[in-house]
């Protein structure tokens, strides 16, 4: 299972049946990074269509909690065993009605996480946390041959399987119907790069393959449920360099995550990155739903059955320290998005974390190639 020139009133997190919205977080390939403007007088704020980094104040923080508060009486078990049972079928419809009309090309990955980018790619600092350290780290995580790559070599792998001989390998869950698949594929022309892509809905799968820029040759595209632990990958372990979460792990149950996570750690290379980017604590989606929409703490269904959870910081980094990945970034994005037409503030709130297998795992020797 799997987030403007047009600004996102409401994003998917927040979305109510009849809804029709934009990628909240998509741009021009031209647009400055992120983390960058900066709202110094209020008096200016509607002079652009987004402000980076803002600080909440008090008042606004417990205002918030207080919104989530009076909208925290969970429905009924029946009515969630329900939700769960057809979260298939839900996405199903999502994607049949809206099909690849509803989310943008997602041109900022390139910025925010440079592993996706080929090697030439020009070279770009992440927003607001990167530092000389993982600016290196960043280098080190464009396209290589597998000698490049500490831990590159695949242990135990006489079968052949799609792209056993791409020299570095990316795999994106929750591919919809490919607005991060296909930007990669378009920008990094490298010959040993290949692509994986897989979503709990058939119909995203469907389009994806459907969709011209498709390419078996350097792209697999497959039906995944990643909280099935028997659902098998075409992969196996230890032959990933890249894992991309993009508005995926909130749409699981809680209680799914853990398990989620710790299987596709499996998946990755000593030495290999996941990569997300999902809601934060308060974002104005979760302020927006109303009262008989929680399943949860934090997990709302929206009106079209599909569902969301919204993170902190601490409950993302716990998920991938347990998974045996160590932190490279975790970090909160508060965006501010102004319309300038209606005069209308939204405070966002995203987090991004980018976590890495160690080389080594404790107790064991260093892969040597």
């Amino acid at each position: 299972m799997a987030a403007p020139h047009a600004v996102d009133v409401m994003g998917r997190g927040g979305m109510e049946a009849g809804d029709i919205l934009t990628d909240p977080l998509s741009r021009d390939a031209k647009r400055p990074q992120f983390g960058t403007r900066f709202l110094t007088d209020s008096r200016q704020v509607f002079q652009h269509n987004a402000w980076d980094n803002v600080e909440w104040t008090e008042e606004q923080e417990a205002a918030a909690k207080n919104k989530v508060l009076q909208n925290c009486e969970p429905l009924p078990t029946e009515k969630q065993d329900e939700f769960e049972c057809r979260a298939n079928e839900y996405w199903n419809d999502f994607y049949t009605i809206h099909e690849n009309r509803f989310f943008k090309d997602r041109h900022w990955l390139f910025t925010e996480f440079p592993e996706l980018a080929p090697k030439s790619y020009p070279g770009q600092e992440s927003l607001s946390e990167s530092t000389e350290e993982e600016a290196e780290d960043a280098q080190q995580g464009g396209l290589g041959s597998e000698r490049d790559n500490p831990g590159s070599s695949l242990p135990n792998m006489a079968a052949e399987f799609p792209g056993s001989s791409a020299s570095y390998r990316i795999l994106e869950v929750g591919c919809g119907v490919g607005n991060t698949v296909f930007p990669i594929l378009k920008t990094n022309n490298d010959q040993g790069l290949f692509v994986y892509c897989c979503d709990f809905s058939s119909t995203a799968v469907e389009l994806v393959k459907a969709n011209p820029e498709y390419d078996p040759e350097r792209c697999f595209a497959f039906v995944h449920d990643m909280c099935s632990m028997e659902a098998e990958f075409p992969v196996p372990d230890e032959s990933l360099d890249v894992l991309v979460l993009i508005f995926v792990l909130s749409a699981l149950h809680p209680d799914k995550m853990q398990a989620s996570i710790s299987r596709l750690a499996r998946l990755l290379k000593p030495g290999g990155s996941m990569l997300l980017r999902d809601y934060g604590r308060y974002d104005m989606a979760q302020l927006r739903f109303k009262k008989g929409r929680c399943l949860s703490e934090n997990f709302y269904v929206r009106g079209d059955g599909t569902r969301v959870y919204f993170f902190t910081q601490d409950e993302l980094n716990e998920m991938f320290t347990v998974a045996g990945l160590e932190k490279v970034q975790n970090m909160v994005d508060r965006r501010l998005q102004v319309n300038r037409g209606k005069q209308l503030t939204m405070y966002r709130v995203w987090i991004q974390c980018k976590y890495r297998k160690p080389c080594s795992q404790p107790g064991q020797p260093a892969r040597t190639i």
